[in-house]
């Protein structure tokens, strides 16, 4: 059988590298997802690329993108049929159509579009992989639980922390550490983001669901089977997005109790924040978790790299995400990488069912599921409830 037909819903910066008109200022200027598609067609696991955005009149300038960081530096083949079509201003439907196309769909768009766009095609038995978060609210991450089994299709959240090989070392030694009692976590981005992110930060969604859904999964991937959370308690700061006219908040915290199995209690905090200044990483991410027979700490954003140039100045670079630099014959070689990998798993594992060689449910203990990641839409969403009735604790 041949790959599937995968539809990416999106054109933003995570998918394309491109923002804005011009190539991201960020560490992702070549893009995630069209990277690893294109190159998963390359491997013949993916036959066509198709995208899906809302504006036609864009893709002229993304192709251009596309050829000039992936075709020249790659050789690889960037080509993809795009919705609407290059000729047309404007159509927020188009992916509708695209749907309708596509055998695996991967969606890529702000938050408050996830949940329409993946019941559409859940419903017509695509298999669909969703940006975190997955949905807004543990209401509609259940439907789509219940839509995934009753139309045969494999949903799943792209959570690429869990394929970081020091993550996923963490999680199985903190496993063996008995009850945690107090997990931390932080996330950062520059206030240039919010720039990027203009058109729908703090309408469509928050800082939390933005960023603190990376740790906030990670952390309840760890405790699958061993603890839940019971309740949650935001707060949040204020003052830097305002003042450049956007009505969200700079940083949100969420303070969450667990209860083990043993009926011990465990604290988490779990912090992110989209106006931090330019550093050294585009994206500070550490983690300390504190257990019963031990402690882990995780730094996410520092790991022994370190580069300076003329050009660029100082910075830490980390390829373990994904790596840029071509062999020495120019070839893509980011295929280890774990923002390719979260990607090409689950399109393996669509292509594993489209075989008839595997079912849905097979992918349940090894791939972030829709039904094993409802903790992670709940804990968020009471976080987003607890600030708007000014800092209640809410049970999960």
């Amino acid at each position: 059988m041949t790959g599937p037909k995968v539809l990416i819903l999106g054109s933003g910066e995570y998918v394309t590298g491109f923002v804005n008109g011009a190539e991201s200022s960020s560490d992702k200027g070549a893009g995630v997802v069209g990277l690893t598609c294109f190159d998963l067609k390359r491997r013949g696991l993916i036959s066509e690329v198709l995208i899906a955005g809302s504006q036609g009149q864009k893709f002229p300038a993304v192709r251009e993108h596309f050829q000039k960081m992936l075709g020249e530096r790659y050789g690889l083949d960037t080509s993809f049929r795009s919705f609407p079509a290059d000729c047309v201003s404007r159509d927020p439907d188009a992916w509708l159509g695209a749907v309708e196309e596509a055998d695996v769909v991967l969606i890529f768009t702000p938050d408050d579009l996830h949940f329409k766009m993946a019941k559409v095609a859940v419903e017509q038995g695509k298999h669909v992989l969703i940006a975190k978060p997955m949905v807004k609210t543990l209401a509609q991450h259940e439907e789509l639980v219940q839509l995934a089994k009753q139309n045969s299709a494999l949903v799943c959240v792209e959570v690429h922390k869990r394929w970081d090989p020091i993550y996923a070392d963490a999680r199985e030694r903190i496993r063996d550490l008995g009850d945690f009692s107090y997990f931390q976590s932080y996330m950062s981005q520059p206030k240039s983001q919010l720039e990027s992110f203009r058109a729908w930060a703090g309408k469509a969604s928050d800082i939390s669901y933005y960023l603190n859904a990376h740790h906030i999964d990670f952390h309840v991937w760890v405790m699958e089977g061993l603890a839940r959370p019971v309740s949650v308690v935001a707060s949040a700061s204020d003052g830097v997005a305002k003042g450049m006219g956007m009505d969200t908040e700079d940083s949100i915290t969420l303070m969450v109790d667990w209860e083990h199995q043993s009926g011990n209690r465990g604290t988490a905090i779990y912090t992110s924040a989209w106006s931090a200044p330019k550093a050294e990483v585009h994206s500070q991410q550490r983690f300390s978790c504190l257990s019963h027979l031990g402690e882990v700490r995780v730094d996410q954003a520092h790991r022994g790299y370190e580069v300076a140039t003329d050009s660029a100045g100082y910075s830490s670079p980390n390829p373990l995400f994904m790596r840029y630099g071509p062999d020495a014959n120019g070839a893509f070689v980011g295929q280890n990488s774990y923002g390719y990998t979260s990607i090409a798993n689950f399109i393996e594992a669509a292509c594993s069912i489209r075989n008839g060689n595997t079912q849905p449910d097979d992918w349940q203990g090894s791939l972030a599921t829709a039904e094993t990641t409802k903790e992670t839409t709940a804990i968020l969403e009471a976080g987003r409830q607890s600030l708007a009735q000014g800092g209640a604790r809410l049970s999960v």
